[in-house]
C-alpha cells in the first residue's frame, strides 16, 4: 500500500511537470515584450577625433514619421557659429525639403520634461541636389552662451534598418574654414 502510494505521487509529478513546462514555453510568445533602449552608444575607435553629441528622435521603426533633433549644447560650441554645415550619410535615403527642416533654440527635454523649440533662428538652408549634406546660415551668429540649439529634421525614415551617423561642422566668427564640430549615430530599427 505504502509502494503504490509512492507511486502514484512520483506519477502527479512528472503530470504537473508535462502539464507546466509548455505553459511555461507559451508565456514569452503571447506577452508582448517591449525593446529595451540601454542608452550605450559603441564606437570602435574612441581616440580619434571623434566627439560625440547629443540627439533624440521620435520614432525609430522604418518608414515612420520621425523628428530628429540634432543638438548644440554649450560645451559643443567654442565661440559664436557663422555657418553649420551637417553632412548626411549616403545610406540615410529619404526625401529632405527645407520647410520640414529648422534652426532653434531648443530646451533638451528628460525624465519629466518633453524636448521643445523655444525660439526658430531664421536662417538661410542649403540642401546639395544628391542629399549629402545641409547648410545653414543663420542672419545673426548663434551665439556663444549657456543655452542650446538644434536642427530639426521632420522626415520619414528610411526603408532600410541601420545605424546612421551625422556630422557637424560650424564656421565660426573671424575664420574663414569650418571645424568639426562633432558626430551624432542615430539608429533606425
Amino acid at each position: 500500500m505504502f509502494r503504490i502510494k509512492k507511486s502514484f505521487s512520483l506519477n502527479f509529478k512528472i503530470f504537473k511537470f508535462l502539464l507546466i513546462t509548455p505553459i511555461l514555453f507559451l508565456v514569452p510568445v503571447f506577452t508582448n515584450i517591449s525593446e529595451s533602449k540601454a542608452g550605450l552608444e559603441f564606437q570602435w575607435d574612441q581616440d580619434s577625433g571623434y566627439r560625440r553629441l547629443k540627439w533624440f528622435q521620435k520614432e525609430n521603426k522604418k518608414q515612420l514619421r520621425n523628428t530628429i533633433y540634432l543638438f548644440l549644447r554649450p560645451s559643443d560650441r567654442k565661440d559664436e557659429l557663422l555657418k553649420i554645415n551637417l553632412a548626411i550619410p549616403k545610406t540615410f535615403k529619404t526625401k529632405l525639403k527645407k520647410e520640414n527642416i529648422s534652426l532653434c533654440k531648443v530646451k533638451i527635454g528628460g525624465f519629466d520634461s518633453r524636448t521643445k523649440c523655444i525660439d526658430n533662428i531664421t536662417a538661410d538652408i542649403e540642401i546639395k541636389d544628391d542629399n549629402s549634406s545641409l547648410d545653414f546660415y543663420p542672419y545673426k551668429p548663434i551665439p556663444f552662451n549657456k543655452d542650446s540649439y538644434a536642427i530639426v529634421l521632420k522626415v520619414f525614415n528610411p526603408r532600410k534598418s541601420g545605424l546612421y551617423q551625422f556630422h557637424s561642422y560650424g564656421q565660426y566668427v573671424g575664420k574663414s574654414y569650418s571645424s568639426y564640430l562633432g558626430s551624432t549615430t542615430i539608429v533606425i530599427n
